[in-house]
């Protein structure tokens, strides 16, 4: 899409609103007259897209909206954009909360699965909603961030259990709040002693990279040790926007690792995945997990076989640098939390599934898709 065509979609469009974060937010596409002046729908797509809205959120930033190749019904893009029909097939293996982050909730807001670590849900809000979102149960709640009092039973709760050490800001996307507020959040968990380490998980340089700012930069610098992960998918993801937002990043002194989903139709090709770990590698983002796509409700149509990801990990490994190719993992369904996919941690796989034993010793068992 070029400035014209977008010019004629977002009527008060000029360069400096599309740079600017908040609009590309408020400009959103929610609804299907919106996405249809985007994408050529037809009738019986409008339908189900209607119907899917009925239980699943959809927003897109104009600028990933902007990245759809709508000659291409097979677009990457558009399948990580876009709901489909698909979402309401509900499989009887799928569950709203495939992780049991709601059993592993001492306080509302706060996820204890690890050890010295816990995971602070800060928001249920997202610049953009992947179809593949495994927390789709909470996330769409656009009124909802961390109430100050929840904030403070989470941070009394970190205060207390000395062995945390490292605090994950997650969502939602912690980056769709405002820096004051981000950063009142923030210093409060520095000032706790034992926590040595502070992440933030976003997906903002891919979906919303005019989110990363310098003055937000500046803010997180005051902070470290301070990590971020992202989430990039496939290769046509790498622009020249999402480019230049993670070099700002690591600039600014903060590690930059991705976590990708394995997605039935997007990325579950050998040559897909060896291009985007090497354009990860290329923009200093280190490609850390690729998961399996987990068993949340009406995402099943993007999973695919656990042997199928085994065996294309098998092929790159090798044939390109070690730093290059992420850990393979499950995100063990019942909350036996993230896995390796290797012999140290599979007891059995069979065409129906994989039993895996977790860090902890215990069994779990993830269901493969069925053809």
């Amino acid at each position: 899409m070029d400035e014209n065509e977008k010019a004629q979609i977002w009527k008060d469009y000029s360069l400096e609103h599309w740079n600017d974060w908040k609009w590309q937010i408020k400009n959103r596409i929610t609804d299907t007259e919106q996405l249809s002046k985007i994408v050529h729908l037809k009738k019986e797509e409008k339908e189900d897209i209607e119907k899917c809205l009925q239980k699943f959120k959809m927003a897109i930033t104009p600028y990933y909206a902007a990245l759809i190749d709508d000659s291409n019904p097979d677009c990457p893009i558009r399948k990580q954009a876009i709901p489909s029909a698909k979402e309401l097939i509900i499989d009887p293996c799928e569950r709203e909360d495939p992780l049991c982050e709601e059993k592993y909730s001492p306080v509302p807001g706060l996820v204890h699965r690890y050890p010295d670590r816990v995971l602070l849900v800060l928001t249920h809000k997202c610049s953009m909603y992947c179809r593949h979102c495994t927390r789709r149960r909470l996330v769409g709640c656009e009124d909802y961030s961390i109430s100050d009092k929840r904030l403070e039973a989470a941070l009394e709760y970190i205060r207390k259990n000395t062995v945390i050490r490292d605090v994950l800001l997650s969502g939602g996307d912690p980056l769709v709040m405002p820096d004051a507020r981000l950063e009142g959040i923030i210093k409060k968990v520095r000032e706790i002693p034992h926590v040595e380490i502070i992440r933030i998980g976003t997906r903002t340089p891919v979906v919303l990279p005019m989110r990363i700012t310098d003055e937000l930069l500046n803010m997180l610098k005051k902070y470290h040790p301070l990590w971020i992960n992202t989430h990039f998918n496939h290769p046509k993801e790498i622009t020249k926007e999402s480019s230049e937002a993670c070099r700002k990043i690591v600039d600014a002194g903060i590690p930059l690792g991705n976590q990708s989903v394995l997605l039935r139709g997007v990325n579950d090709d050998t040559e897909i995945l060896k291009a985007l770990f090497l354009k990860l590698v290329s923009i200093r983002v280190r490609p850390y997990y690729l998961y399996q796509c987990d068993v949340s409700q009406g995402i099943g149509h993007f999973r695919t076989k656990v042997s199928k990801g085994m065996e294309m990990l098998k092929s790159i490994r090798g044939n390109i640098t070690g730093f290059a190719v992420p850990e393979y993992v499950i995100d063990a369904p019942g909350g036996g939390g993230k896995t390796p996919v290797n012999r140290d941690y599979i007891v059995d796989m069979t065409e129906e599934g994989v039993t895996l034993r977790n860090f902890e010793g215990k069994i779990f068992y993830y269901p493969n898709p069925k053809e």
